[in-house]
């Protein structure tokens, strides 16, 4: 299993808007999301607006594939694009991937 750790930042005057609409995302994209193979998916966000989101993956190249090939996430990605800052393109396709240090189950099995 894949893990993916991705940061964007959200505007200052955008963040309660943001937390709101995360409070109650569409059934439908929920379902997509787990469909598509985002497994564990969370987003964490500071009060600066930094955001940072975790996920795993069997296959993060082909769980994107499978997300931008549907109808509710072309739509949730349109409405979504106003909360970030120096954006281009999608939020989907806009994080900056983080690289992952440390991980103590790998670390515990040496």
């Amino acid at each position: 299993m894949e893990r993916i750790c991705f940061q964007l930042q959200i505007k200052p005057d955008c963040i309660p808007e943001y937390r709101e609409r995360h409070a109650a995302v569409w059934p439908e994209m929920v379902a997509a999301l787990k469909a598509s193979g985002w497994h564990n998916y969370s987003l964490f966000l500071r009060e600066d607006g930094l955001l940072i989101g975790y996920l795993e993956s069997e296959d993060f190249t082909a769980a994107q594939r499978a997300m931008a090939a549907t109808d509710v996430n072309a739509r949730w990605q349109a409405e979504m694009g106003k909360f970030f800052v120096e954006l281009d393109g999608r939020p989907d396709e806009g994080f900056l991937r983080l690289t992952e240090v440390f991980h103590l189950e790998d670390q515990l099995a040496l």
